[in-house]
């Protein structure tokens, strides 16, 4: 009783919310020390520097360290709404409020039918897990974009679009979130919109696009999948080292190139895995409702009496179904196939696991990257249709592991200690494992769903005889 209390108060959630958060501010503000390096130094010296410049007008496209698209200066110029405090500080008291906020959507949309409070506490724990480096980064701010984005979805599926386009120009990850949405009005939305302010940051600042070059000539990453390769080559006389290259630890050396592509390459096939996903989703014929299904057969009496004939009625509109036939806010219903592939719940599974594809094959997986999955794994659990609760299990327990590799013991992954090589060890695989729960849950839970929802009296895993309370995605 006292669990279930726990999880429905909002009082034991903004007070779980207040105690963490505070840690991590005392933390960045130095209040208090958290071991391993300065995490802050990124905010007080780096972000601080591209501040001048954006000052200016133009993007810092001479240095290196810049590889963000042109939108991630609203993140670095946003001090400027609170000129009474330093830099360092308005920065760390804006992404406590941004945190805030994440929290609140969360919340609401964690009430209701179909709906569980979990995606909130996900949120207030999972933060917290990563260290202070998550309130010393612009990461969380574009987390709460994507957020907002999937929240969106179902009654303003434009908003959804719109929002997408904007946190894809702070971090490009976030257009991933249109995966598992339905319809073509949050796509032409994210198109249109995306386009409208990219030309106007080429058109307005120099150097919008500079950062595609930088990223192009990246290495691999010391706490990526790909590094524990050379983690390892390295106790057997490889020649390669570590070095400081475009703002991380990288190696360089041979191989590296090799080890690079290939990670390109799975990156490349994940993608296509998504498209293939998407496309069978769209072709297969979803289980029919009880609505839907065509009434038996009944046998005709040998001579019927004439009966009158009934009055002609007038068309059903949407406003006279019941709720569960027609989408939020929406002026058409959608199919009961369309229903079933792009529901609220797919399209956060969707783009929960099609961040963890992209995170586990990328050439870097920074700490920060965490935070990502942390907030879309709190809205999967906002839904109870969800599928994904093994894998964001996954992803709470690789973000506990992530702190301890970053910054607590980040010397030793350097240095490719045997502890520092078995806490990458551990972090990367349990983020593989949640990719691969992940994608399997989603295939079975769109493609094979649909595919033998279609036939009569088919069931399967994760198919209902009884109409859904989730809400679809979008409204076509």
């Amino acid at each position: 009783m006292v669990a279930r209390s726990a999880g429905r108060s909002p009082v034991w959630l903004v007070a779980v919310w207040g105690a963490t958060r505070l840690l991590l501010l005392l933390f960045v503000l130095k209040v208090l020390v958290f071991p391993g390096p300065d995490v802050t130094s990124d905010v007080s010296v780096i972000y601080r520097d591209w501040y001048e410049v954006l000052r200016t007008g133009a993007f810092p496209s001479d240095d290196v360290t810049w590889q963000y698209p042109p939108a991630a200066a609203f993140a670095i110029l946003s001090p400027a709404l609170l000129p009474f405090l330093a830099y360092a500080t308005a920065f760390f008291v804006l992404v406590c409020a941004v945190d805030a906020a994440v929290l609140a959507l969360l919340w609401r949309a964690g009430r209701g039918s179909g709906r569980s409070p979990r995606g909130a506490w996900v949120w207030v724990v999972g933060v917290p897990l990563l260290g202070p480096t998550v309130y010393a980064r612009y990461d969380l701010m574009v987390t709460a974009v994507a957020v907002a984005a999937l929240l969106a979805a179902g009654r303003h599926p434009r908003v959804a679009g719109a929002l997408a386009a904007v946190g894809a120009l702070l971090k490009v990850w976030p257009a991933l979130v249109l995966v598992g949405m339905g319809g073509r009005r949050p796509w032409v939305a994210a198109a249109v919109g995306g386009a409208g302010l990219a030309g106007l940051f080429a058109v307005t600042m120099p150097g919008a696009f500079a950062f595609l070059t930088f990223q192009r000539e990246r290495g691999v990453e010391v706490e990526s999948l790909g590094a524990l390769v050379f983690h390892v080559a390295r106790h057997f006389g490889w020649e390669g080292g570590v070095l400081l290259n475009y703002g991380s630890m990288e190696f360089l050396g041979p191989h590296v190139d090799t080890v690079s592509t290939v990670s390109m390459g799975l990156s490349a096939a994940a993608f296509g895995w998504l498209l293939l996903l998407r496309v069978r989703a769209a072709r297969s014929p979803g289980p029919r409702s009880p609505r839907s299904r065509s009434p038996e057969p009944q046998p005709q009496p040998p001579q019927p009496q004439p009966q009158p004939q009934p009055q002609p009625q007038p068309p059903e509109s949407s406003e006279s179904r019941p709720p569960e036939s027609r989408s939020p806010g929406s002026r058409s219903s959608r199919s009961p196939s369309s229903r079933s592939r792009f529901a609220a719940h797919t399209a956060a599974d969707a783009a929960f696991v099609a961040v963890l594809l992209f995170t586990v094959t990328s050439r870097v997986i920074s700490p920060q990257y965490l935070v990502w999955l942390v907030g879309l794994a709190a809205v999967c659990r906002c839904f109870r249709a969800s599928r994904m609760r093994v894998p964001v299990a996954l992803v709470l327990a690789a973000s506990l592991v992530t702190v301890l590799e970053f910054p607590f013991l980040f010397a030793d992954v350097v240095a490719s200690t045997p502890l520092g090589i078995a806490l990458l060890a551990v972090r990367n695989g349990l983020l593989v494992a949640a990719a691969l729960v992940g994608a399997r849950a989603l295939w079975r839970d769109t493609v094979r769903r649909g595919s033998a929802g279609g036939r009569p009296g088919a069931s399967g895993p994760g198919i209902s005889r009884a109409p859904s309370a989730d809400s679809p995605a979008t409204a076509g």
